[in-house]
């Protein structure tokens, strides 16, 4: 199945980063998260992406661009300006990926209304440029075969923004961590969408989530996959560092490739 991934917003929360690169290239580690994110869905066999550019596309289209030169021992001749490469780069990495302008004010929902070219031939992924998780992508696509639904969400349970206690008695034993127990479902953003629901997008205003998914609701045809992983998105400096923090530390739940 084909990928989309959504990247072209402005990300204003994380404007310390954001005024220098579009916030699906904000790093964690040694690569930006868009990085990450399709590392994850290639791990599940999904290679062919997406990727709906805004903001600073540009960087989006260096970055690949240059990515097997940047992964690979290289010769540069400069009498003549001729390169070589030695090792092949990050072979691991043969994926196909369409990088597709499509507007810088444009809304979600008219982001992907823009992308319908390379979408009917079936069922697609699609997700956000700035979360990560370790949804099994395998179970979500096998809900939305079984439920005939148009378009199948992940629900899930954000971290809560507060460690937890532990009790024994009137005693304390223990802090918990920020725990994965959330204030209520909400949309993950891992979706499985069918090329119906071009039917239910329209102008470059459209909210994905506001409008499109809540049309598709009210008609009776939006599944939810409930996921109790791992999930966080990256809206703040906060996140992004918390994101940082697990992967340096060998913590990162998302990271399910080897």
């Amino acid at each position: 199945m084909k990928v989309v991934i959504l990247a072209g917003g402005r990300g204003s929360r994380l404007a310390e980063l954001t005024e220098v690169v579009p916030k699906p290239m904000v790093r964690i580690g040694e690569r930006p998260i868009l990085w990450h994110i399709m590392k994850h869905f290639a791990r599940h066999g999904h290679t062919e992406f997406v990727i709906a550019l805004g903001y600073k596309g540009y960087i989006v289209k260096e970055f690949f661009l240059n990515y097997r030169m940047l992964s690979a021992s290289l010769t540069v001749d400069l009498a003549n300006g001729a390169t070589s490469v030695h090792d092949g780069g990050d072979l691991t990495d043969a994926w196909k990926v369409h990088l597709v302008e499509t507007g810088l004010e444009t809304g979600t929902g008219g982001r992907l209304h823009r992308l319908a070219g390379f979408l009917r031939d079936g069922p697609f992924f699609l997700t956000y440029g700035d979360g990560v998780s370790d949804v099994d992508l395998d179970g979500l696509r096998d809900a939305h075969r079984r439920s005939g639904s148009l378009a199948t969400i992940t629900a899930v349970r954000p971290p809560s923004r507060f460690g937890g206690l532990a009790f024994d008695g009137e005693r304390v034993s223990e802090f918990i961590e920020k725990p994965q127990i959330g204030e209520g479902w909400i949309n993950g953003g891992f979706m499985v969408l069918e090329p119906g629901v071009f039917d239910y997008t329209s102008g470059s205003t459209d909210s994905l989530e506001k409008e499109v998914l809540e049309r598709i609701a009210i008609d009776g045809r939006l599944g939810a996959y409930r996921h109790q992983g791992f999930w966080q998105c990256m809206d703040t400096l906060r996140e992004r560092d918390h994101l940082e923090d697990l992967w340096q530390s060998g913590r990162a739940a998302w990271k399910t490739w080897p």
